[in-house]
């Protein structure tokens, strides 16, 4: 067990976070750290069967904290899906009779194609460089699934009167990594996103804001060509020379999803210990 004091979250929030993408990486820090500082958590995933125990072992950490832990398996992306599961989250917060709602919500969706837009040599075969499937497929998860997830879970009435809505970028969204342009380009869109939604909804009381975390090691990055080389630049950079974490990430949040913080609205939050900053 941690005696890092920072891994001490006491518990400061109430209702239910929202987590896209919650069975690995950010979203399942993301989940257990809200967890343990006071949340239920509904948690959208996709996972074969394989990688299920690992999605069951989160909901008992989060059950054993005294949350509770809605966990839908399906695709994030998809139109009736994300629909069936917000009519069900509503029908179920309904019946608990307390008045909970949504106080967070997170994206962090991680799930596009890595290829280049153009052939690389004039014998490269067509299934080597981007096809318009692809590119829209990844706008589609990477980005515009945040719009619909807001719209949605905002015309059942889910929100919280002051919210918080987070959404995962990267320093990609504006430097070139090799065969990342297409994500490149959906984290571009999703920063511009996060940016109109926190204007529409600022009114409501609702904030909206990206986080652009560190190099960090998960299986996301490791899909990346030239990952090595980016870790290595990472350790090169940081002043802590040492590469971001899912839990700095998520320590963040918890402390962003404060109510002191409702003036923050519309930004992209750098959580990477100053590697952004040091050349």
């Amino acid at each position: 067990m941690s005696t890092d004091p920072r891994d001490s979250i006491q518990p400061t929030l109430d209702g239910f976070a929202l987590v896209l993408g919650a069975s690995s990486g950010f979203g399942e820090a993301c989940a257990l750290s809200l967890a343990r500082a006071g949340m239920s958590i509904v948690g959208v995933h996709l996972d074969r069967r394989s990688t299920m125990p690992h999605v069951e072992e989160i909901q008992g950490k989060i059950r054993a904290l005294g949350r509770e832990a809605w966990f839908y398996n399906v695709n994030a992306a998809d139109e009736a899906k994300r629909r069936e599961v917000l009519d069900d989250v509503k029908k179920r917060i309904d019946e608990r009779g307390k008045g909970e709602r949504v106080r967070v919500l997170l994206h962090s969706l991680a799930f596009g194609t890595l290829l280049p837009f153009l052939p690389e040599t004039p014998e490269s075969k067509p299934n080597e460089f981007a096809t318009q499937k692809q590119v829209e497929m990844t706008l589609d998860v990477m980005a515009n699934s945040l719009v619909y997830w807001t719209q949605d879970t905002l015309l059942r009435g889910l929100f919280h009167e002051h919210a918080r809505v987070f959404a995962m970028t990267s320093t990609g969204a504006w430097s070139i990594w090799p065969r990342y342009g297409i994500v490149s380009g959906a984290k571009a869109a999703l920063e511009s996103h996060v940016r109109s939604l926190a204007h529409e909804l600022g009114p409501r009381g609702i904030t909206v804001n990206a986080l652009c975390a560190g190099v960090t090691d998960t299986a996301a990055l490791r899909k990346i060509p030239g990952n090595d080389a980016m870790i290595a630049a990472a350790l090169r950079k940081n002043p802590a020379h040492r590469l971001t974490t899912v839990e700095d990430v998520s320590r963040a949040i918890v402390s962003l999803a404060q109510p002191g913080l409702y003036w923050m609205n519309g930004n992209t939050i750098n959580v990477d210990g100053g590697e952004a900053i040091s050349g």
